[in-house]
């Protein structure tokens, strides 16, 4: 039987003796470990009822089984749907009840809030922890490790990915078998990964970054990884003479420039540095460049369509670019209001067309017809140009999405949670650059009247709302948010206002 994803990352692999993860204990798993652990993990997940085409929801923590899980998923023809740890209950049982899984697996902690909200949808429960115990992981000690993979074809779904959406809600994005492999190939080719790379993985892996990117290019180029529980400056750095590749978001490059031993000589070894999920400043990248030579390469995705440009291997890496399409993503800048294709230097929206665009949003057909062109372009609704050198600029987001920590971030979401608080009139979430997290979460918030409502008192009530990298890092007090003359609050205005809230530099 054919699996189109299993398939190709089958014939990727060179020798099944050679190294898939090292994690930070020592462990090694090689290529025949994986084939052997993400078969017996399938059986266990086929045992338990799951059919192609179910959802396994996941929250859990990262680890080396966990992986083993997502790729037991993609075998089995299950849709894989990884979920943030940090998601409270509240937002676990909305998309427990949007996506309908017929398996959950969660940390052991949390497994008993989830049975409860699992419960209510007919979902089965089962639990991976951290050091790679559990439930699933008893029954896949049962199941023979030469699991028959399902038939899958390129157009069948691999993964739904939950992204925010326009009312604040968020909406499943599909992505199929073939989107997560073509875009695999193309950065694994792009990016000239081969079977001698070792990537620092200090990515999470329930979203786009760490999961497809990260992951799949590993797994499609046979090259390892030295797989992190999260990112730790000092760790890296004594990591970085055995390894090749760090893949980053804005955070990361950072904080490694706060510590004194990013130099030239301990990243010797390490030939390509990446960034993305966020914007990484200009200052960050020039001072990187300084400090060990290397310039960070940036580059352009989201959850709807895995990445779409990249700055060039070979070449000019442009600070505050995205770099150029890949080689089979076509990207245009159009008019927002009219869909008119802009000329070079041009601000408007950006649309993006190619294999690695998404199927459409999950049990939402008509927000997927308006999202997409007759043409089959789809509407990012981020707001960019392309110079006349053919560099893609981002300049900002069309729906006032705020990217924080690599993190993506619906103001609407914690706007409706602020306007609920007893003592607030109304409320605005923006972002604003900071020089960690590419963004800051900010609030401006309006209380009533006589209200002593402070900035605790929000932060405190959201605790137990919204997960914590959707918290403001700051809440700032007005009196009233500006308007136009059909009454919308001008964000623009706010965003400008505040613009060196962070930075605490003064506007050029």
């Amino acid at each position: 039987m054919s699996n189109h994803l299993f398939d190709a990352i089958r014939r990727s692999i060179a020798k099944n003796d050679a190294i898939f993860i090292e994690t930070a204990q020592g462990n090694r798993w090689t290529y025949g470990d994986m084939i052997e652990w993400s078969g017996r993990l399938a059986g266990a997940i086929d045992t338990l009822g799951v059919r192609p085409g179910d959802r396994v929801a996941v929250q859990v923590e990262k680890s080396a089984e966990a992986l083993m899980l997502y790729l037991a998923c993609i075998r089995c023809g299950a849709v894989y749907l990884p979920l943030n740890t940090a998601y409270t209950r509240a937002e676990l049982d909305y998309f427990i009840s949007d996506a309908e899984p017929r398996l959950v697996v969660a940390d052991p902690t949390a497994a008993d809030d989830i049975k409860t909200i699992a419960s209510k949808y007919g979902a089965l429960v089962e639990t991976l922890d951290e050091g790679g115990g559990g439930s699933l992981i008893e029954l896949a000690n049962e199941e023979s490790p030469d699991f028959v993979e399902a038939s899958r074809t390129a157009d069948d779904l691999a993964a739904i990915l939950y992204t925010s959406g326009t009312t604040g809600r968020s909406k499943g994005a599909m992505l199929t078998h073939a989107n997560l492999l073509s875009n695999a190939l193309t950065l694994r080719d792009h990016w000239r990964f081969t079977p001698n790379d070792r990537l620092i993985h200090a990515l999470p892996i329930f979203h786009t970054h760490g999961l497809f990117v990260a992951t799949n290019v590993i797994l499609t180029s046979g090259a390892s990884m030295l797989l992190l529980p999260k990112f730790d400056p000092a760790q890296i750095l004594a990591l970085m003479p055995r390894a090749t590749v760090l893949m980053g978001v804005p955070t990361f490059y950072v904080r490694l420039l706060q510590h004194e031993g990013l130099n030239r000589e301990a990243v010797a070894s390490m030939r390509l540095f990446i960034s993305g999920s966020a914007p990484l400043l200009a200052d960050t990248h020039r001072t990187f460049q300084e400090r060990t030579g290397h310039a960070i390469l940036e580059r352009y995705g989201m959850t709807e369509t895995n990445m779409n440009t990249s700055n060039p291997y070979d070449g000019e890496r442009i600070a505050g670019t995205v770099g150029f399409p890949l080689a089979d993503v076509s990207v245009r800048v159009t008019d927002p209001e009219t869909g008119k294709i802009l000329g070079q230097d041009e601000t408007g929206m950006i649309e993006v067309k190619g294999p690695n665009v998404f199927k459409g949003y999950w049990r939402m057909p008509e927000k997927t017809k308006v999202e997409f062109r007759d043409d089959g372009f789809f509407i990012t609704g981020d707001l960019g140009k392309i110079d006349r050198q053919g560099y893609v600029h981002i300049i900002g987001r069309g729906k006032d999405l705020v990217i924080s920590g690599g993190y993506n971030i619906y103001p609407k979401e914690v706007e409706s949670e602020i306007d609920q608080l007893p003592g607030v009139v109304e409320c605005a979430v923006i972002g604003v650059a900071h020089p960690d997290f590419g963004e800051g979460v900010t609030a401006i918030v309006v209380k009533q009247p006589g209200s002593n409502l402070d900035e605790r008192a929000v932060l405190d009530a959201l605790g137990d709302r919204l997960a914590r990298y959707k918290q403001p890092k700051q809440i700032i007090f007005v009196d009233d948010l500006p308007r136009n003359t059909m009454g919308k609050v001008q964000k623009n205005v706010l965003r400008e206002r505040y613009g060196n809230l962070y930075t605490g530099r003064a506007r050029a």
